[in-house]
């Protein structure tokens, strides 16, 4: 099994353009780094203040990996329906009434995305009159990100929206090979 086939979730298939995978294997890869170096960075940054030497400049990298991996992560996560949607409310449903709270749910998500744009666009301008310390360093570098990670979940969402209204939402999800095997009550009292 190859390492795309082990980060790109295969569930809701029908909501998903295969062309798009690669970005999704991309931002997990790329998630799952920052949130290493975020942890690498903590570590360190409790040794060096331990030791009495502390690096300042640690809370900078720490604060930054954290940040970049929660709109990374949310972005992703919108991909996978893994965040930003409410599945207890829809899969509740069939037919129109869940087309309906579908595309109600993605629509409200597609206002998020617009306003990470929109705002984490004016957040990252005014950004460049604030600066970290020690470094220095422009606060708009923590901003970045933001506006970025709207234009992913709107992407996402769009792709879902697209995907979801020609093909259906209500679909089977089909069952999972690792899954153990379930036995039915009938087998359950045949067994001695």
């Amino acid at each position: 099994m190859s390492i795309s086939d082990k980060l790109v979730l295969h569930r809701q298939r029908h909501l998903k353009w295969r062309w798009l995978d690669w970005l999704e294997l991309a931002l997990m890869i790329l998630c799952g780094l920052l949130c290493f170096g975020f942890s690498l960075s903590v570590t360190a940054d409790i040794v060096t203040r331990t030791i009495g030497h502390p690096w300042l400049w640690l809370q900078e990298v720490t604060s930054t990996l954290f940040i970049y991996a929660i709109f990374i992560g949310t972005a992703v996560a919108t991909r996978r329906n893994d965040h930003l949607y409410l599945t207890a409310i829809s899969e509740a449903m069939h037919g129109t009434p869940r087309l309906i709270v579908e595309v109600i749910i993605r629509l409200i998500v597609l206002g998020v995305a617009f306003c990470l744009i929109w705002y984490g666009y004016q957040n990252y301008l005014r950004g460049f009159g604030s600066f970290r310390l020690p470094s220095g360093t422009p606060i708009a570098s923590l901003y970045a990100i933001i506006p970025l990670s709207g234009l992913l979940v709107g992407l996402f969402t769009i792709e879902q929206l697209v995907n979801g209204l020609r093909n259906g939402f209500d679909h089977p999800e089909p069952l999972d090979e690792d899954a153990a095997p379930v036995a039915t009550e009938a087998q359950m009292r045949a067994q001695p």
